[in-house]
């Protein structure tokens, strides 16, 4: 069995429509089932049949799994393969009287990188309507062959709620690159996959759902 090596973790603000109040205290999920909408999927990455998203649960968490998203260079890839991206545009159908923060997502795959090769996985997220966040970079550097997980959580100051009683679609651009270095793409291939994607509801900075005003 292939062991699990997590790598790193980078800190990135996940932008909404409006603020979390200052005084905003954690509140378990609702009990209703959480509903998410794959209302376009885009990119080299994740050709069309090859994401599928699921919510646990216990509304904590989603995730998205990828079935060919996958970065080479070397022996038997094309020129275009050392970059895959893929962007994901998603409807989250929130319980009416909740609203909801993404606060941490996970990523995951395997990698098989010669010595002398790099790859990196990028990625950055946004609601509708607002800037994107800053992309977030992590870097594995070849002799490398097994799985990797990077983490990127929120700034705990700039955590914010999606706005109440509006539907914002949440947008996740996601990028794998391969690097030859100084390898021999010649007589080696290096590659990095992707797996899946979990987008965490859950906080673990006292914020979780929170129940909107009654008007």
């Amino acid at each position: 069995m292939r062991k699990l090596l997590a790598v790193g973790m980078g800190i990135v603000a996940f932008f909404a429509m409006a603020t979390t109040p200052a005084h905003a205290w954690p509140t378990t999920p609702p009990p209703d089932k959480i509903i998410i909408d794959v209302v376009t999927v885009n990119g080299s990455g994740c050709p069309a049949g090859t994401a599928a998203v699921a919510v646990s649960p216990d509304n904590e968490a989603f995730t998205v799994t990828y079935s060919d998203f996958l970065a080479q260079v070397g022996v038997g890839a094309l020129p275009t393969d050392f970059r895959k991206n893929c962007q994901l545009n998603l409807l989250v159908h929130v319980p009416q009287g909740f609203t909801y923060a993404i606060l941490a997502a996970d990523y995951r795959g395997f990698a098989s990188l010669a010595k002398g090769s790099s790859a990196t996985q990028k990625s950055n997220y946004y609601f509708q309507g607002h800037p994107q966040t800053t992309a977030i970079t992590h870097t594995l550097k070849g002799q490398f062959e097994d799985n990797w997980q990077f983490t990127d959580t929120t700034d705990v100051a700039q955590v914010v709620y999606a706005p109440c009683g509006e539907a914002r679609n949440f947008n996740i651009n996601t990028e794998l690159r391969v690097s030859a270095g100084t390898s021999d793409p010649k007589t080696t291939t290096s590659f990095i996959a992707m797996d899946s994607t979990d987008g965490s509801i859950k906080t673990t900075y006292h914020f979780s759902w929170m129940p909107c005003p009654i008007k």
